[in-house]
């Protein structure tokens, strides 16, 4: 698949051969049957849209993430304070026990 993808950002054709080509150049032996399979699964697909759908899948994930963040900071914070409460209380029971 990323063979395919950097055919694609190379502007070249999409086919059996180059990709074939390409894995030759880094030093592999192609898997034909794998190829085939790849290039005939890709048959009809727009893959700039599929590029972007992925995008923005992605970007759509963000928000919940940075929530999470958000809590998690929320919590170290209360946490923090009632150890700080905790501390001054403990400090004062030192001064009458």
């Amino acid at each position: 698949m990323y063979g395919v993808l950097l055919l694609h950002s190379a502007g070249k054709e999409i086919t059996e051969e180059n990709l074939k080509k390409l894995v030759q150049s880094v030093g592999l032996q192609p898997d034909e049957a794998q190829i085939k399979s790849l290039i005939s699964s890709l048959e009809g697909v727009n893959i700039d849209e599929a590029i972007s759908q992925a995008v923005s899948f992605q970007a759509a994930q963000s928000p919940a993430t940075q929530e999470k963040k958000e809590e998690k900071k929320e919590e170290k914070k209360e946490e923090e304070m009632e150890k700080k409460a905790e501390e001054a209380a403990a400090g004062l029971s030192s001064l009458f026990g």
